[in-house]
């Protein structure tokens, strides 16, 4: 096994897009790695191409208790972790018209609540793992508002946040914490999507560049360059600039 990766590690939504490919870039790389999605027939596929190096602890993480007991059934095989990727999210787009409160709240809970859930039950165990390490999966579309994207958006930004206060808090304990901010990548998630996504990459790309950058903790794993770049600025034009261009971005009328 390579000595600077880590060697148990829990990976969050592995059943497909960027989490299925980064499992396999762990494993490969020699990891054990704990799996968790609510598709339970990819990650027993995965376990049985790894013969005794993937542990199979499927779950609605949204379900605070699900979630414990995952944690405990980790706890049981390993008795510590040393990285935790949180790789479980959705995405939902607002129609103005008919807003939907509930709708925000989904996305909510998926991206940033059953984060909190996990986080919880994980981090016992990696203050007893080696060197550990926190990391998850946020967005470059908290750099600049998107049009529909409010949900989405402001659930991974109050992921970020949340990250990157626990960073400061955890630092004493030894416990790094990583932002992955990926932009537009090929997943069931954004299959869906009908309209242009520049800069596409492919779930496996996007895998094989999170984990080539994991070994050196940075803060942030941000990606591809160019479309993180172009985002910051228009983060940082004027107000009543950005409004301009993300107003020729939002559609209108029977196409919203």
């Amino acid at each position: 096994m390579n000595s600077i990766l880590p060697r148990r590690v829990w990976l969050t939504g592995a059943s497909s897009g960027i989490g299925a490919a980064l499992a396999e870039e762990l494993l490969k790389s020699g990891a054990q790695v704990a799996v968790s999605a609510r598709s339970r027939e990819p990650l027993d596929a995965l376990a049985l191409r790894y013969p005794g190096r993937v542990l199979v602890v499927p779950g609605d993480l949204c379900d605070a208790l699900q979630v414990r007991e995952i944690g405990k059934r980790i706890a049981q095989a390993w008795g510590a972790l040393d990285t935790v990727i949180l790789n479980a999210g959705t995405c939902e787009y607002i129609d103005v018209r008919q807003f939907d409160a509930a709708l925000v709240e989904r996305v909510l809970s998926t991206n940033l609540l059953s984060a909190a859930y996990c986080i919880e039950a994980a981090l016992g165990l990696l203050r007893s793992g080696n060197r550990p390490h926190l990391v998850a999966v946020a967005s470059s579309v908290t750099y600049w508002p998107l049009p529909r994207a409010g949900a989405y958006g402001a659930s991974k930004a109050a992921l970020r946040y949340l990250l990157q206060s626990l960073r400061i808090d955890l630092a004493a304990e030894g416990i790094d914490v990583t932002l992955v901010s990926p932009g537009f990548v090929d997943t069931p998630l954004t299959a869906g999507n009908d309209f242009p996504m520049p800069l596409r990459w492919p779930a496996g790309k996007a895998a094989r560049h999170i984990h080539q950058r994991l070994s050196r903790r940075p803060l942030e794993i941000a990606f591809p360059t160019p479309f993180i770049i172009g985002l910051k600025f228009l983060a940082w034009l004027p107000g009543r600039l950005q409004l301009a261009i993300g107003k020729r971005l939002a559609r209108t009328g029977d196409t919203a």
